[in-house]
């Protein structure tokens, strides 16, 4: 077992940060207290402690614990906790479901949960580092508590690194212990990762930490670290430079070291608007339903289907025309944020205000082509300005 797992705390006691869920009259504080557990989603960054409160709610609770990863885990995983939680119930014992990354699951496969929560069967805890309110199926919100988990702060890190060298029987200078801390990226399982791997070198200092963060078996790959945002940068400017050969490579790279597919897919469709945009009229679509298909597949699957948009997209025709066109509107509406609309563009719902000449002068039916393009359309301020340049 390595460390991260070693030291996971088994009760309140051993459990560092989330005060403002786990201080005194805080509601996981009442839930421990009373051992009435209910579903609960936890949303909060990479290792701010979901699993550990998951099962310390469940042994509070004198629940049988389960756990499944969503992103290798599926139906058959599911039946099987489903049979083991009907025979708990024979036996008057709970049945506590931990979903980790319950974001990954497609629609379909969360729909699957709702009889066995509704029923209370099992007591779903469900870990998200996504918006919940995005990623889970609102039948499964409407039915759970929504908990927001913090990072951790340098000062919880540093107690969980003490805890983490008292356990290894090892030293560490300060100022290796600020690096390890700060590349850490508030993931206390990262950070005990790295200082595990440290610990293998006779002396813990900077150029030894700097060496275990260079290697991915340290798990430095995390949502918040640079390597997260260099790698999708490769991969979105190998997409907008036409290079399709590259941008296959980001982005099985990125898959490769745990990145949410569909994170990479929400990208695609900003990119799809920002650098092809009227160029190609099928890049919004295509990117669009690429998102639509890879939310209700899932992965191994959805990577062809990201792949192949991939390379739609980086052999498309680019065009940053939309993206211009709008920072030039933008900049004008910050410039003059207020200027009066021309009076036969304005609305008119009373006789008050048609005789205040509002809607005076423009005309529009089905059979007409179209308005008078002699009247002025932007504010007397504006109409100078062009902002969309074909």
């Amino acid at each position: 077992m390595n460390l991260a797992y070693r030291m996971r705390p088994k009760n309140l006691e051993g459990f560092v940060g989330q005060e403002h869920l786990l201080g005194k009259g805080k509601i996981l504080s009442a839930i421990i207290e009373s051992g009435n557990l209910f579903p609960l989603i936890f949303w909060g960054p990479p290792g701010s402690g979901k699993t550990t409160l998951a099962r310390i709610l469940a042994n509070a609770s004198h629940a049988n614990f389960n756990e499944l990863t969503a992103v290798n885990a599926g139906k058959a995983e599911l039946n099987e906790i489903i049979k083991k939680a009907k025979v708990n119930q024979e036996n008057n014992i709970k049945t506590v479901l931990f979903i980790d990354e319950i974001h990954r699951w497609n629609k379909a496969q969360q729909d699957s949960l709702l009889p066995y929560v509704e029923s209370s069967l099992i007591i779903l805890i469900g870990a998200t580092t996504e918006n919940p309110s995005f990623e889970v199926i609102s039948a499964l919100l409407s039915r759970s508590k929504v908990l927001t988990l913090q990072g951790l702060t340098l000062k919880d890190l540093e107690i969980i690194l003490e805890r983490g060298l008292k356990e290894l029987k090892k030293k560490i200078d300060k100022p290796a212990k600020e690096l390890l801390i700060r590349l850490s990226g508030g993931d206390a399982r990262i950070m005990l990762n790295a200082l595990e791997l440290s610990a293998q070198y006779k002396d813990i200092n900077e150029e030894v930490v700097k060496e275990v963060f260079q290697t991915k078996s340290a798990g430095i790959y995390d949502k918040k670290a640079d390597e997260h945002y260099n790698t999708i940068s490769a991969f979105i400017k190998s997409v907008r430079g036409s290079n399709p050969d590259a941008a296959l490579y980001y982005l099985c790279r990125m898959l490769n070291l745990g990145e949410d597919p569909k994170f990479i897919a929400r990208r695609l469709i900003i990119l799809a608007s920002e650098d092809i945009g009227l160029a190609d009229r099928g890049a919004l679509i295509q990117a669009n339903e690429a998102f639509e298909a890879v939310s209700k597949i899932g992965l191994p699957e959805a990577a062809l289907t990201l792949a192949h948009v991939t390379l739609y997209l980086a052999t498309a025709a680019k065009s940053r025309a939309v993206a211009n066109a709008l920072g030039r509107a933008q900049k004008a509406v910050i410039e003059f944020p207020n200027e009066p609309i021309p009076l036969h563009l304005r609305n008119a719902p009373t006789k008050l205000l048609k005789e205040l000449s509002y809607a005076k002068g423009y005309t529009w039916s089905n059979n007409f082509v179209g308005p008078n393009k002699d009247l002025p359309f932007l504010p007397e301020k504006l109409k100078h300005l062009k902002f969309f340049e074909s």
